[in-house]
């Protein structure tokens, strides 16, 4: 499988700039998963900005 990072990079909602994973899904999901966190697209545009990308952020605005 071929990634397409251009295609992913258009629907990435991170924020964080010298991100080297931007529009690469499967480096990012590795990284955030080894701190116990979820990627920016798990979250709306204004908890992103907040980078708590936290399991427990994430539950909580789900309840």
């Amino acid at each position: 499988m071929e990634c397409r990072i251009n295609q992913n990079t258009q629907n990435c909602n991170c924020t964080y700039e010298p991100c080297s994973r931007k529009g690469k899904c499967c480096e990012c999901l590795v990284y955030h998963k080894r701190s116990d966190e979820l990627p920016a697209c798990f979250f709306s545009a204004d908890i992103e900005k907040t980078y708590d990308r936290s399991i427990e952020r994430f539950l909580k605005i789900k309840k």
